[in-house]
């Protein structure tokens, strides 16, 4: 590949099965338990096999199937795009299974401080998550975008205030956050850190992001068991972050 591209790589070790974690990586619920919706066409995957990627509000993400090793590896790309997600599962000594993760096609001089490296590192904190507290129950997941011109300081007053947040959080506080019209949030914080915050409740794990950069807010839960509706679930989430961050027409410039 030209050395105009750039390569991520990620590992993680994790308390499961091979088998487990090929399910987790591989198939549409599996991926929904700790990323976004996922469908693949056909379901059982496969080269060639279409992987359509739910990020939430309207941005959805289409890729192929490039290489397909059942239970081991494989890879997708988007039709005519550089980027390549590649997924290698192998067993490891003693128990357990190592995840290893490789994004490459990467464009951008800032390319370790974009999405790709961070938000990765966060996806893979999900997954683990998944396996030490919500392992083999069903996901739900609702993911909303927004795009707002505040800054940071801006995005997150309107956080604090609608969660009710009164204090500077760290992880292992607990917390009691309510949401107008939504069910309140009980849990402990497991992320803390400059535009993200991320709670683990005893139904799931929920996360709010936004640095000002690009312009983004994301809200993210991952509710887990059964007898939540996703559909009721995205369209409360949705209100309630369009009454903070107003849809506009087209994403601000830059």
């Amino acid at each position: 590949m030209s050395d105009q591209y750039k390569r991520i790589e990620k590992t993680i070790e994790l308390d499961a099965t091979p088998e487990e974690v090929w399910e987790a990586v591989a198939t549409g619920e599996g991926m929904a338990c700790w990323f976004v919706p996922h469908r693949f066409d056909p379901p059982e995957g496969g080269v060639g096999a279409r992987v359509v990627s739910d990020f939430g509000s309207g941005n959805v993400a289409e890729a192929t199937v490039r290489e397909w090793e059942p239970g081991r590896r494989y890879s997708s790309s988007a039709d005519g795009q550089p980027q390549v997600v590649e997924f290698l599962v192998e067993g490891r000594d003693g128990g357990g299974a190592v995840l290893r993760l490789i994004h490459s096609g990467i464009t951008g001089e800032d390319w370790e401080a974009e999405y790709h490296s961070h938000g990765w590192d966060g996806f893979l904190a999900n997954l683990r998550r998944y396996f030490d507290h919500f392992r083999g129950l069903p996901p739900v997941t609702v993911s909303i975008i927004a795009f707002t011109d505040l800054d940071k300081d801006g995005i997150w007053a309107r956080f604090d205030d609608a969660l009710n947040i009164d204090r500077q959080l760290a992880v292992g506080d607990t917390v009691h956050l309510t949401p107008d019209g939504l069910d309140p949030i009980d849990g402990v914080v497991e992320v803390a850190e400059p535009g993200n915050l991320g709670i683990r409740s005893d139904s799931g794990a929920h996360f709010f992001s936004g640095d000002g950069a690009w312009g983004m807010v994301t809200v993210v839960h991952y509710y887990y068991g059964e007898g939540f509706d996703r559909d009721a679930l995205t369209a409360g989430w949705q209100r309630w972050t369009d009454s903070l961050f107003p849809p506009q027409a087209a994403p601000p410039a830059g």
